[in-house]
């Protein structure tokens, strides 16, 4: 598979009133067509943040900083885009034809005043002024179809408060997917559903991400749904990957102590002892000096304050950013 997205050295700067804080603190991996990351931490881990920056979507103020190299449809290898120095101009062109998302909450992300149907055709025709108002109208139902939503046709012409929440995730499925892009951001699109109703949203997303050739990158908390979903993990914490792999290495023999504590706080059957990571994710304008995951840590050490850790390899597919892995890999 080519690589079709190249993050590089990634970084999200927000001003406060105690100054700038980096949400998102030099984050580099690939996706190649066809596949799915996950990306999987506590709620302020910079999760959301990041998917954000890729889509050019980060608040007023902020600065980025690093590469995020967009291959172009053509293959030429010669021509690729930085979405982080696109102009505005070209980052309306390439959201929702090149690069989509799906929101997690739908009743902020749709519009209450407009049909569904009027939504998505909106999304339509700003990528292709060429398409006539009949067509936009087809084009939106047979992308509420390609979503599963049932009778597509009275659904086009319903608000988003006419829709459960199952529905209406569907539809922003449908609306993110309606320009033909080739890589998909799913900000935890299963949050807040019912459980039937996750398994059948995540069911869908692997069905259309395979049929499509979807690259994609799916956000979440839950360890379970990436162990469904993706086939490469990258675990976040304080801003920062801490370890990256293979779903199957990571969740099975999980090299970082942070991933460790996330696996044993997961609820699981048959029922077992919950034991939860102590502390909580530390404040971006109050990070510690070394390892932002060092104060909540079993195995702390004076070692893991003195400096951030690199990323160590655990083999040629697999990575941790902690000194013991460093230390494992040296002997």
């Amino acid at each position: 598979m080519s690589v079709l997205l190249e993050v590089r050295g990634l970084t999200v700067e927000l001003p406060t009133e105690r100054g700038w804080v980096r949400p998102v603190n030099d984050i580099s991996f690939t996706l190649a067509s066809g596949e799915t990351l996950g990306i999987v931490g506590e709620s302020g881990s910079g999760k959301t943040m990041l998917s954000l920056a890729l889509m050019g979507l980060t608040p007023t103020g902020a600065r980025r900083s690093g590469q995020a190299w967009l291959r172009p449809r053509n293959d030429s290898t010669t021509s690729r885009t930085n979405l982080l120095a696109a102009s505005d101009r070209e980052m309306r062109s390439l959201r929702g034809g090149e690069i989509a998302m799906i929101f997690q909450e739908p009743m902020t992300a749709l519009n209450p005043l407009m049909h569904i149907g009027t939504q998505i055709e909106e999304a339509i025709r700003v990528h292709d002024a060429r398409c006539s108002p009949s067509q936009a109208r087809r084009r939106a139902v047979e992308a509420l179809t390609l979503a599963a939503v049932p009778e597509p046709e009275l659904r086009a012409r319903q608000y988003p408060h006419q829709l459960s929440g199952g529905l209406r995730q569907r539809a922003l499925i449908a609306m993110a997917l309606s320009a033909g892009p080739r890589v998909l951001i799913a900000d935890e699109p299963t949050t807040a559903l019912d459980v039937t109703v996750q398994k059948q949203i995540l069911e869908l997303l692997v069905r259309l991400q395979r049929e499509l050739g979807l690259a994609m990158i799916f956000i979440t908390h839950d360890l379970g749904i990436v162990a469904e979903v993706a086939g490469r993990v990258a675990v976040m914490y304080a801003g920062r990957i801490i370890e990256e792999g293979p779903t199957r290495d990571v969740l099975r023999e999980p090299s970082h102590p942070y991933t460790a504590g996330l696996l044993r706080a997961a609820p699981r059957l048959p029922r077992g002892v919950l034991t939860p990571i102590p502390g909580s994710v530390p404040s971006f304008d109050a990070l510690p000096s070394g390892c932002a995951f060092a104060p909540r840590c079993e195995f702390h050490r004076a070692e893991c304050d003195a400096r951030v850790p690199e990323l160590f390899e655990v083999n040629a597919a697999h990575a941790a950013r902690c000194i013991l892995v460093s230390e494992a890999v040296a002997r």
